[in-house]
């Protein structure tokens, strides 16, 4: 499992690593990039940018759902402890 920092490429952020598990998404606007086949691994090909769209309860938390916006694969990712809330918020008014 990789745990890096990146420059997001949607916001163009600086993203600092999660450490306590692989940072798969931006904190600030929420996009990923679709560059896992199994979590943390860096093996996918397709690299499309990850729009998050909806989110769905999951435990005590969320999952964030995205639809890759190369080749339209959805894919979750569990919400990281310094997700801007806003954006949370604005995304689960879809659970309604």
């Amino acid at each position: 499992m990789i745990d890096e920092e990146f420059i997001c490429e949607n916001c163009k952020k600086k993203v600092k690593k999660l450490g306590y598990t692989a940072r798969d998404h931006c904190p600030n606007c929420l996009y990923s990039k679709h560059v896992d086949i199994n979590p943390g691994d860096r093996n996918n090909p397709c690299m499309g940018m990850l729009k998050p769209i909806e989110i769905e309860k999951f435990k005590n938390s969320f999952k964030i759902i995205y639809k890759c916006e190369k080749c339209n694969k959805k894919h979750k990712n569990i919400m990281a402890n310094d997700d801007n809330m806003d954006l949370i918020i604005e995304l689960s008014k879809k659970l309604n």
